[in-house]
């Protein structure tokens, strides 16, 4: 398991090395919105679970604005302290509706109703890495496997073309991705 964990933080390290020569990063973000509203899935989906970006990460928050005009049901992770672990909560409106959360991350505010994971149709989720495969290498906390692994929707990862790698080591509780999106690849897993 050391050797795993070992894999995993060198290659969070590689990764975040390659993210961090981006240049420049919105144009990234808009490349692969752009990209994510012609699939079929996004159309279709009627609810979506967004994140909401880190600067290392690629911007899909006008994506949630676009979907709130769509009449899409969205929603962003929001921290609950007794489960120790995050609930899906739904976002009308993305300027009183999201606050700073436990890791300094915006989040669905406690006011929020919360949405059943089984409810969600798209997920977008974040990541260090990414392969073909759909493995994803997470922060390292495991906090969006466990909210993953409760889901039946599509899961989505959203990445910069630099975040992708021949392979992510998985330990048993990562959880393998439908579809990765980037500015210039959508991959079906």
């Amino acid at each position: 398991m050391s050797d795993l964990r070992q894999a995993k933080a060198a290659l969070r390290r590689q990764a975040r090395a390659r993210c961090a020569e981006i240049s420049p990063p919105m144009q990234a973000g808009t490349s692969l919105c752009d990209r994510l509203k012609q699939t079929r899935i996004w159309q279709e989906a009627g609810t979506v679970l967004f994140f909401a970006p880190r600067t290392d990460e690629p911007d899909v928050w006008p994506l949630l604005e676009l979907a709130l005009a769509q009449n899409k049901i969205c929603a962003l992770p929001g921290y609950v302290p007794h489960l120790k672990g995050y609930v899906a909560r739904r976002i009308n409106d993305p300027v009183h509706d999201v606050v700073p959360g436990k890791f300094g991350i915006r989040e669905g505010a406690p006011s929020c109703p919360e949405i059943s994971l089984n409810q969600l149709d798209l997920l977008l989720v974040p990541g260090v890495a990414f392969d073909s495969q759909g493995r994803r290498l997470g922060r390292g906390k495991g906090f969006y496997d466990r909210l993953l692994a409760a889901t039946r929707g599509t899961k989505c990862g959203v990445a910069f073309d630099e975040q992708l790698v021949p392979a992510v080591p998985v330990e048993p509780h990562d959880v393998v991705l439908d579809c990765i999106l980037t500015p210039t690849r959508w991959i079906k897993t």
